[in-house]
């Protein structure tokens, strides 16, 4: 049987939430350049001291760190070496030498060239550009018992992981209005905001109308269990910051129903 071959997920551009994080990103950057001018090549290649492969690995480190594993950059630049030019078996020293040097002065070009990448970015806010989503997380409103699993998860980069902690987090707040511990995943939500007889009504569910906003509302928990909780336990899709900020956005908006729903 043929393998289909693995399909990368998708390029996903880091978001900087301020100037001062990209001023942080680019020291990292500068330090990567700072050591590859001091490497002594002819040391690190005669003496094997292993300089130059520790530098390499700084370099792809620093790359994942400041961009992140998704991203365009991490993506072109995830094996880049201190060398340039062809190589082949029982190479001169003097041509493993000037391979390595020139490599050392294209590694150096391409750290300048994300910096200046960086440096734009952080033009852009200085010329008003528009908030990321972390920066407006705290001005979200968002539900108390979502945004305290949430927020430090986010801010440090786990959006998926946040999101996750938060589906958890709302239908612990369910089970604890509605005193039903004993019931998890539909079958809670069911049971709690049933339509005929629930533990918890969002309204009178005094005529069809009411009735129907009450079966909706649950339909709208069913869907937070089968599309957000349980594939967060296995493993949940990745996407961009904003759609991790929807999602948050609609776990709080229920976590706000749960809290404005009156026990029957």
């Amino acid at each position: 049987m043929v393998r289909k071959p693995a399909i990368p997920p998708p390029l996903e551009t880091r978001e900087f939430r301020s100037p001062e994080e990209i001023d942080a990103a680019i020291a990292k950057l500068k330090r990567r350049i700072q050591e590859l001018e001091k490497l002594d090549i002819r040391a690190a290649y005669q003496g094997y001291t292993g300089e130059d492969t520790v530098a390499e690995s700084n370099l792809r480190s620093t790359i994942l760190e400041v961009f992140g594993q998704n991203s365009p950059e991490y993506r072109e630049h995830s094996y880049i070496r201190i060398w340039s030019g062809p190589e082949y078996v029982e190479m001169e020293p003097s041509d493993v030498l000037r391979a390595k040097e020139e490599g050392r002065k294209y590694c150096i070009g391409i750290l300048k060239g994300l910096i200046g990448r960086l440096e734009e970015k952080r033009l852009d806010f200085g010329a008003g550009a528009s908030a990321t989503p972390s920066s407006y997380f705290d001005r979200l409103n968002l539900h108390p018992r979502i945004r305290d699993v949430a927020r430090d998860l986010f801010l440090d980069g786990h959006h998926w992981d946040a999101v996750f902690n938060a589906s958890k987090a709302l239908l612990n707040y369910v089970k604890e209005r509605s005193g039903r511990h004993d019931l998890d995943g539909t079958s809670l939500v069911r049971t709690v905001f049933s339509r005929s007889s629930p533990i918890l009504a969002f309204n009178s569910l005094a005529d069809a109308t009411e009735l129907d906003e009450q079966e909706g509302m649950m339909h709208l928990f069913e869907g937070a269990v089968l599309a957000i909780r349980n594939p967060g336990a296995h493993s949940f899709p990745e996407g961009s910051e904003q759609r991790a900020i929807e999602y948050l956005s609609l776990l709080s908006l229920l976590a706000y129903r749960v809290q404005e729903a009156t026990r029957r």
